[in-house]
């Protein structure tokens, strides 16, 4: 009976083969900068950062981010808090 190729390998070959992959898999994951994000993300994650500046200036709570609003969603347990925007987390938690 004959091996075939994929037999061939021992078992440190295999697990070094799974780590170079793993390895890869992660630079490329902490390569991915604003700058390769779409356009609709970037402008997004800016009008964001202003409104926690704007908010920071003003010592104001309001409006709160999604992420903020995400929180509290968690917080009050709300069921399909994930699949919400902003204004659905809004309207849902009782920040309108």
């Amino acid at each position: 009976m004959t091996k075939g190729l994929g037999d061939m390998e021992s078992t440190s070959q295999r697990n070094a083969a799974k780590r170079t992959i793993k390895k890869a898999a992660s630079a490329a994951r902490s390569k991915r900068t604003l700058a390769n994000l779409p356009t609709s993300t970037r402008t997004a994650l800016g009008k964001q950062g202003a409104a926690v500046a704007r908010r920071e200036r003003t010592g104001k709570s309001s409006p709160p981010t999604r992420a903020e609003l995400y929180d509290e969603a968690k917080r009050k347990n709300l069921s399909g808090r994930s699949k919400m925007g902003r204004a659905e987390l809004a309207r849902a938690s009782g920040n309108t």
